[in-house]
């Protein structure tokens, strides 16, 4: 039976309105000027530290960022957080052809409480998140540990994401990959990495469906 994995943020959800405003509030508490959005959201799907980093916080300052960012985005998250457009029917028709997984750089309790408030955590064998694993996307790591954890044969497993980490990640997993453009990266940046490029998640678990 296949596998297929999803990313989260981009590729089922959409939580940017979360994101910002808890990065503009950890910023604020330390007395720093707030980001573009257009910045912050270029760099979603990296690890909280290592954007924070990217957008100038000193590597030693991170984890207070982030713990300030936690903070409120936990108050916030269940409120400022929907499935994307045809993310539910994408979800409910996997299910009936494949195992599914999550493979995220969210934190795995934040991502699995979301996923039960949206109604869909019981679809999901397995979620990998951001404390799953010492190194994150687009390192192989979390993928390897979610074929451990699923016993999935990776040549019948697919990763849906929605960034050039997801789909590195997958490539050195040695599973297959399918880019979806309803999230924060375009599509000359995806097909530099996979030729199998989706509208959105349904498109893409579509795809999968005609691969037998």
């Amino acid at each position: 039976m296949k596998t297929i994995l999803f990313d989260l943020d981009g590729t089922l959800i959409d939580s940017t309105d979360a994101i910002l405003e808890s990065f503009s509030v950890a910023y604020e508490t330390f007395g720093r000027l707030v980001p573009e959005d257009d910045m912050i959201k270029k760099l979603i799907g990296h690890p909280l530290d290592l954007m924070f980093t990217m957008l100038g916080i000193d590597a030693l300052e991170a984890d207070e960022y982030v713990h300030a960012y936690k903070e409120h985005y936990r108050l916030i998250s269940r409120k400022k957080t929907t499935l994307l457009p045809l993310a539910h029917e994408a979800i409910t028709r996997a299910s009936k052809m494949a195992i599914l997984g999550i493979v995220t750089t969210k934190t795995a309790q934040y991502s699995e409480e979301l996923l039960e408030h949206l109604g869909v955590m019981h679809h999901f064998k397995v979620l990998i998140g951001r404390e799953s694993v010492t190194h994150p996307k687009p390192h192989p790591e979390p993928i390897q540990k979610a074929l451990v954890a699923l016993n999935a044969d990776p040549e019948q497993t697919w990763m849906i994401g929605d960034t050039p980490m997801d789909i590195i990640c997958a490539n050195e997993a040695g599973v297959k990959s399918i880019g979806v453009l309803c999230g924060y990266s375009t599509q000359y940046e995806l097909q530099k990495y996979t030729s199998f490029i989706g509208r959105d998640a349904l498109d893409a678990v579509k795809m999968i469906g005609q691969h037998t």
